[in-house]
């Protein structure tokens, strides 16, 4: 497999991870504000649309024709939340749709294509498709961590999906006991730094 084939199937992996994550869930639930700053499911689907449009596409010199939520005077986040009028098929569209676009725009050029990022400070600002290529993986695999904590809070639902969860075999008690040493093992840790502080 060449490097190109190899950062298209890590991208098209961590893509399919966060879109599973509204597998199962309710409206609200998928829009609802789970953190501080408003981190949500939908949004965190509809952000990474918007992040695939730009990248590889606007930079390229390959607009897909789609507006951003920016374009019309909106704030720099609206693309963290879906509105009242965006329905969830709305977003997972968007989502497809951005991913077919940004698949065509790397299949069209060479890794050394070289494209302009003008929200990158000026030293960054020329970057080749392979550096995009790898910066995109990297955003799309945050964004899908986050929303693997957030469906474990939401719901519980833990791993990467209940085909692949990646994560040892516990029944709920042994889980819980195992949450219970790690909450000692901070206690304990946090007491010793007290006990040797200056």
């Amino acid at each position: 497999m060449d490097e190109k084939a190899t950062l298209q199937r890590y991208l098209g992996l961590r893509r399919a991870d966060l879109l599973a994550k509204l597998d199962g869930l309710g409206e609200y639930d998928v829009r609802r504000p789970l953190t501080p700053t408003g981190t949500n499911l939908l949004g965190l689907v509809k952000h990474v649309a918007h992040v695939q449009l730009g990248y590889l596409g606007d930079v390229f010199g390959r607009p897909a024709g789609r507006p951003h939520p920016w374009d019309d005077g909106g704030a720099g986040d609206d693309d963290m939340w879906a509105r009242p009028g965006e329905s969830r098929a709305d977003v997972v569209e968007l989502y497809r749709s951005s991913a077919t676009h940004a698949d065509a725009t790397v299949a069209a050029l060479p890794l050394d294509a070289v494209g302009e990022v003008p929200w990158w400070p000026e030293e960054r600002r020329h970057p080749t498709l392979h550096t995009v290529l790898v910066h995109l993986v990297v955003e799309v695999a945050r964004h899908a961590g986050h929303a693997d904590v957030l469906r474990e809070l939401l719901d519980g639902s833990a791993g990467t999906s209940p085909a692949t969860p990646n994560l040892p075999e516990r029944t709920a008690e042994q889980w819980a006991a195992f949450r219970d040493r790690i909450e000692a093992a901070a206690r304990d840790a946090a007491g010793a730094a007290r006990h040797f502080s200056p």
